[in-house]
């Protein structure tokens, strides 16, 4: 099975272009479902069921589906239930924090395939191209995956991404800027790229704690506060694809200096900036803290995590600065609530996980900002999914855009 990406269709008829138009639309509801019957999928493309068998023949034959065995009756003869061969297709998911990225392969059901690497890298590296693509062949030889059943690559990343044109406007030097185009000539494959939060957000909402629901906000809490906003089940990107900037919503007047180049953001005061901020004021304090005991020789080395483990053993310094993120964070949430009243507020992220300590306070803000008919009616709830989040949103994008936008070599058959 070997792929292609464009097809010369000028000598294809109309009812070819059309067959090829139903195949596809069976990849891709074979993919969001898993295994259907024949009498099903002809249902959902409306079509005669021998002229749905005909397309599937045509599939099996191509390599692309395969036959997985008797279904279950509701009364008659029992179907033949379709799915994808799961070594069929791949994608290669890419998730940048701050200091490193991560990287694992994906089958067509979404599940990772080869282990979860970190990359040294980072959005302003000049090598990040060829860094990204020598991990990836080096998954690829590990864990024996041919490179021409790997079917895209996307890339989630901090910044201002417009991801139709795959340009990420926040790297620093502009030559560097349009990721996908160079992405695009290394790999030689469909790119895809987009911001972190929105893929994290896709993953909650698609595998997560949002899965329920068609109204959520899903914030990715860490070193930024990233925001995914899911309006009637779609996710809502804004005009130019900006929309989330959580993190730079102005909230002190005059107050500390944020990486965006202004003053008082949201991330000045409720972010891991914020955290070690405070920690690096505790050693110069000497304060009464088992934390600055512990690294008092190594300062430099303690991480948001190390706070929050701190906090855990009863450290009454860690706990209070949980507590102020936290009461920071309701604030800036008490806005997107009486703005959007969504269902649910999805939390993932590393400061997440400091559970109770933060969410004691962010609820103590919006008992005291937000109107109680609209608070009263959100959910709050932490993420299960935690760092992968963004990896299988990353993943399913991609396999969307595969299933839908790709031409396949044999499906004109």
């Amino acid at each position: 099975m070997s792929q292609i990406e464009h097809v010369d269709t000028r000598d294809i008829s109309a009812s070819e272009l059309n067959k090829i138009k139903q195949k596809k639309r069976i990849l891709s509801l074979l993919h969001m479902h898993g295994n259907i019957s024949a009498p099903e999928l002809s249902k959902w493309l409306r079509i005669s069921l021998p002229t749905c068998i005909a397309l599937m023949n045509d599939l099996i034959a191509s390599g692309y589906v395969k036959n997985i065995g008797i279904g279950e009756s509701s009364g008659g003869r029992k179907p033949n239930l379709y799915g994808l061969p799961e070594d069929g297709f791949y994608v290669i998911s890419c998730d940048f924090s701050r200091y490193y990225a991560s990287m694992t392969i994906c089958d067509c059901y979404n599940k990772f395939v080869t282990p979860i690497i970190k990359i040294d890298t980072h959005i302003d590296d000049p090598e990040l191209v060829e860094k990204l693509f020598r991990a990836a062949q080096k998954l690829q030889e590990e864990n024996g995956i041919p490179n021409e059943k790997i079917y895209g690559v996307g890339v989630d990343m901090p910044g201002l991404i417009d991801s139709k044109a795959g340009i990420n406007f926040t790297i620093k030097d502009k030559k560097y800027q349009n990721i996908s185009r160079d992405l695009k000539k290394r790999f030689n494959k469909l790119i895809y790229i987009d911001n972190d939060a929105r893929m994290h957000a896709y993953g909650e909402f698609h595998f997560g704690a949002a899965k329920e629901y068609r109204d959520a906000i899903i914030i990715h809490w860490s070193w930024g506060l990233g925001l995914g906003i899911f309006v009637n089940g779609q996710l809502y990107s804004g005009n130019n694809g900006f929309a989330g900037e959580f993190s730079h919503i102005p909230m002190i007047e005059n107050g500390d200096l944020c990486i965006c180049g202004k003053r008082g953001c949201l991330e000045t005061i409720a972010s891991s900036n914020t955290i070690m901020k405070r920690v690096a004021q505790g050693f110069e304090e000497n304060e009464i803290s088992s934390l600055i005991n512990k690294f008092k020789d190594r300062p430099d080395q303690v991480t948001p995590e190390d706070v929050i483990s701190s906090a855990r053993q009863g450290d009454e310094f860690c706990i209070s600065i949980l507590n102020e993120v936290g009461k920071a964070m309701g604030r800036g949430l008490s806005y997107i609530i009486q703005l959007l009243n969504p269902q649910v507020i999805v939390l993932s992220g590393p400061i997440s996980k400091a559970r109770q300590y933060v969410l004691s306070p962010v609820q103590q803000s919006l008992n005291r900002l937000c109107l109680e008919k609209i608070s009263g009616n959100t959910i709050i709830i932490v993420s299960d999914l935690g760092d992968q989040s963004a990896l299988l949103g990353t993943s399913e994008m991609v396999f969307q855009k595969v299933f839908t936008e790709m031409n396949f070599e044999g499906l004109a058959l």
